[in-house]
């Protein structure tokens, strides 16, 4: 794709996002497009919202699941940007309207005490790493899920150029040491309206959560970003997402790790 080409896709993006109208695939109007094409598109949304007073809350990392990877016929993880005006408390509710098809997963987050760059090793992160958060993540689509006239369904490029389907970030109130837990046992009992609808644990995540970090730090440094001390990483999903239409009540029971829940007017 050409320098304008990704400004326009950028500019498109972020106006479906301010009029809660989606956009078609871009898959469909760029054929042609890459992966870095896809970053570029979200790096350029990422300048114009930091330009407007945004700040970098953190990263989101998704489709780390072998479920989501194979459902979208892809081999890798994806990401995308945390802004400050995505953070949610606990136990708050979303006000109608704010996004356009939301759904919600569950997730460990993690919070940094120190900056991430290049090829860093399992012990580097978690010695990098502050605390262990539970955590939930709100999912929306500015882009179309599926084309209406050929019936594609979007790709892996549209979901890039989308900041990785990312709106939102709901951190629970416990605060663990990095160490305090096993990961890859971790998980949650997951209520949609009362009613237990998913069940995952943190293994489901790469095989361990922290190796999300890994990847995330070293996919930053092709494009030249890096993790920041005191950014918040949602480390990605192991429960399938949950369509949230208005009047859904999200509960996440991680046990000892903690909880942490939403709710959509």
């Amino acid at each position: 794709m050409t320098p304008d080409e990704i400004e326009i896709a950028a500019a498109d993006l972020l106006m479906a996002e301010e009029t809660r109208s989606q956009i078609g695939l871009l898959s469909l109007r760029h054929p042609e497009m890459t992966l870095d094409d896809a970053y570029a598109i979200q790096s350029a949304q990422m300048a114009r919202k930091l330009a407007q007073g945004r700040s970098i809350l953190g990263w989101k990392i998704g489709l780390t699941s072998k479920v989501m990877q194979e459902a979208l016929k892809i081999d890798t993880p994806d990401s995308g940007v945390l802004y400050d005006d995505m953070l949610f408390e606990t136990g708050s509710t979303v006000p109608k309207g704010r996004f356009i098809q939301p759904r919600v997963e569950a997730e460990i987050a993690f919070v940094m005490k120190a900056p991430l760059d290049g090829d860093v090793t399992r012990e580097q992160v978690l010695a990098a790493m502050e605390a262990v958060v539970p955590s939930l993540e709100i999912l929306d689509t500015r882009i179309l899920r599926a084309d209406p006239m050929t019936g594609r369904a979007r790709v892996i490029v549209d979901t890039v150029s989308d900041n990785a389907a990312n709106a939102g970030i709901v951190l629970g109130a416990e605060r663990h040491a990095p160490d305090a837990h096993d990961l890859r046992w971790t998980g949650a009992i997951v209520r949609k309206d009362g009613e237990v609808v998913a069940t995952g644990l943190g293994a489901a995540v790469l095989d361990d959560p922290v190796m999300g970090i890994v990847w995330l730090a070293r996919r930053m440094h092709q494009y030249g970003q890096r993790i920041e001390a005191g950014q918040v990483i949602l480390s990605g999903s192991f429960i399938a997402p949950l369509e949230c239409p208005p009047g859904t009540v999200i509960d996440a029971d991680f046990g000892a790790f903690g909880s942490v829940a939403i709710a959509f007017d």
